[in-house]
């Protein structure tokens, strides 16, 4: 029987992430879906909960949506991370699994400090023959055995993967249909990794490229994280309807996605606070452009 906690709050996930994530609506219903069904032990006990493959253009949330829904079902710190960039060589296996009977690589040692939650292999298009080989071990015997000898189940983990395959036809077709870019991403996804590995993921998910609109969405939500986390540490900012301006047209990029918006409103936001504290020593009050300046900075009544 489900905890009726439980179900209510599985019951909100989608609401969630419609509320954290920008521009992918097309996708959030089937990612949570299969959050879903995992998190009230649905799925087959075997194998992970649910394993997906997120594509499409660099910076439209892919890794952010991830970890979104893992943070929502199982809480902050439950999400493992490995960059596929970082094992592009023969070494790779190794540094996963473990050298020698006394090691139990990075992997082991990630999955024996959480034990229920998410997986993520980012830029998975970039990871060695042989890592790949251990992706279908994962995805379709749902164990993996580390240097040690030891034996991790994936049953309580949900496993994703991002690529930047597609990306380049993605933002070469920026007047298409979404349905024509799935469609153009998909076909090169196919073209690249290997056919067996790409029919044991449960579900490969196209991003969507973000328009200036959704761009300036996602600043704000930005702009609202940075503003609370700096309240936090005691510099309470009021953010003008110029200041939001600035920081959209600093941070955004057409080919980037939102990346560069997330390090503009940091960047700038805590500059402003900076130079207040150096100039006053209070570095609260309303963040205003300094036309003079071409920057941000704290004004008070």
């Amino acid at each position: 029987m489900v905890d009726p906690a439980r179900l209510a709050h599985l019951r909100g996930l989608e609401a969630h992430l419609r509320a954290h994530i920008r521009g992918q609506d097309h996708a959030l219903p089937r990612i949570a879906a299969a959050f879903v069904r995992g998190g009230l032990g649905l799925a087959a006990p075997d194998r992970p909960r649910a394993s997906f493959l997120f594509v499409g253009p660099t910076g439209s949330g892919k890794t952010e949506t991830f970890a979104c829904v893992t943070d929502y079902v199982f809480g902050a710190g439950r999400l493992v991370v490995f960059d596929m960039s970082e094992y592009q060589d023969k070494s790779a296996v190794n540094k996963l699994l473990g050298e020698d009977r006394g090691d139990m690589g990075l992997l082991g040692r990630a999955l024996a400090a959480v034990s229920a939650g998410g997986v993520l292999f980012d830029e998975m298009e970039k990871a060695h023959p042989l890592v790949m080989d251990l992706f279908l071990q994962i995805l379709w015997n749902g164990r993996i055995t580390v240097a040690t000898g030891r034996v991790f189940e994936f049953a309580n983990y949900f496993v994703g993967f991002t690529s930047n395959l597609g990306a380049t036809e993605a933002m070469r077709m920026e007047h298409s249909k979404f349905a024509s870019i799935e469609q153009a991403v998909l076909r090169r996804v196919e073209q690249t990794l290997r056919p067996e590995l790409l029919g044991r993921i449960d579900d490969k998910i196209v991003f969507a490229r973000l328009s200036s609109d959704v761009q300036r969405e996602i600043c704000a939500l930005e702009i609202a994280k940075e503003t609370a986390r700096l309240r936090g540490l005691g510099y309470d900012l009021e953010i003008s309807r110029e200041a939001v301006e600035f920081l959209v047209r600093e941070g955004f990029h057409p080919q980037l996605g939102a990346r560069p918006l997330r390090k503009a409103v940091e960047r700038l936001l805590q500059d402003a606070v900076a130079r207040d504290l150096f100039a006053t020593g209070v570095g609260c009050g309303r963040i205003e452009v300094d036309a003079k300046f071409s920057r941000l900075s704290i004004r008070r009544n």
